[in-house]
């Protein structure tokens, strides 16, 4: 397990901040597969869609490329996708004025912030984030490898577990 120093902060706000729980992982951790886009390509409709999204967000090989890059980071856990990603662009601010300058956060699912991504342009560049599956993360192995709970949705009544990862240093 990644050592926490320093990090405890961002745990307590993370939590604050609507997350169940939190954890510092090695970003060693962070299992990687090319499979995982294929799955947006062929079971998501919104594919191709937003910059965010595959073929446009950072492919499996960049993905591998970029956690070389990072000794640890944070895997928040919620229950609802909603507002996910905005709570991990918030503690990524948190983060990089607390002197983690190399902080990037991924969020969950398909960007929702505008009704149309014009693909040429992101109007909202500040706040956009891939998530993690769109860069080729295998969020199962990931979660499972962490201590995290998840599971394949089965029913409409089925716990549902979402996560954010933020790469720290």
């Amino acid at each position: 397990m990644a050592g926490s120093d320093g990090l405890e902060t961002y745990l307590v706000r993370a939590r604050e901040l609507g997350a169940l729980d939190a954890r510092v992982i090695d970003a060693e951790s962070v299992s990687v597969a090319a499979w995982v886009r294929l799955k947006c390509r062929y079971g998501c409709g919104g594919y191709g869609s937003s910059l965010c999204c595959p073929p446009n967000s950072p492919t499996p090989e960049e993905t591998r490329e970029v956690l070389r890059g990072y000794r640890r980071a944070l895997l928040i856990h919620r229950k609802t996708q909603e507002g996910l990603t905005a709570m991990m662009v918030a503690l990524e601010r948190e983060l990089f004025l607390g002197g983690h300058y190399k902080a990037f956060a991924l969020g969950s699912g398909p960007c929702t912030l505008c009704r149309e991504c014009s693909l040429d342009h992101c109007a909202h560049a500040g706040q956009a984030r891939p998530s993690m599956e769109a860069c080729g993360i295998d969020v199962f192995a990931t979660a499972r490898a962490n201590g995290f709970p998840i599971e394949v949705v089965t029913t409409p009544d089925s716990d549902r577990n979402h996560f954010g990862l933020l790469l720290v240093d």
